[in-house]
């Protein structure tokens, strides 16, 4: 927008000073800030509107087709990827009696083991966590009764 430096600013600055004064000084930079932020929410408007314009239009396709013959080993690069998921996306429509909708199932079982395995582990860690604070609350309990002072005996 506008290339201002440092040394710009602060002459615009002291010259904002001089004219205004010091006591209007923070009332003029306040509406200049509302100034442009309002001059960039209407820029930011209107750049999206440009863009969903464009969108309508058909400008992204036109520019996938100009990358792509700009820079075809990207584009088969993306072709694969873009296979690579439609493949991934698609394993639920398998066949569960082929071979690769068997080893899906198989995917999902070891998925569902791991998870068991993990609640397991958490159960057991949690159980062990408790069984150690018992311990060494009991163990807490018996020193502070070896430190408590004995009761006077009566005779």
């Amino acid at each position: 927008m506008l290339d201002l430096g440092w040394t710009e600013l602060l002459v615009i600055g002291i010259v904002a000073l001089i004219v205004v004064g010091p006591k209007d000084l923070p009332v003029l930079f306040r509406n200049v800030g509302q100034f442009v932020g309002k001059a960039k929410g209407m820029a930011r408007e209107f750049s999206s509107a440009m863009n969903q314009a464009a969108d309508d239009v058909g400008v992204k396709d036109i520019q996938k087709t100009i990358r792509s013959a700009a820079n075809p080993v990207g584009s088969a690069m993306d072709g694969v990827k873009d296979a690579a998921k439609d493949i991934t996306s698609s394993l639920a429509d398998l066949d569960p009696e082929s071979e690769t909708g068997k080893l899906a199932a198989q995917k999902a079982e070891r998925a569902e083991s791991a998870k068991k395995i993990h609640a397991a582990t958490a159960r057991a860690a949690a159980e062990r966590k408790v069984r150690e604070a018992e311990e060494a609350l009991k163990r807490a309990e018996k020193y502070e009764a070896e430190l408590a002072p004995e009761p006077p005996k009566e005779s």
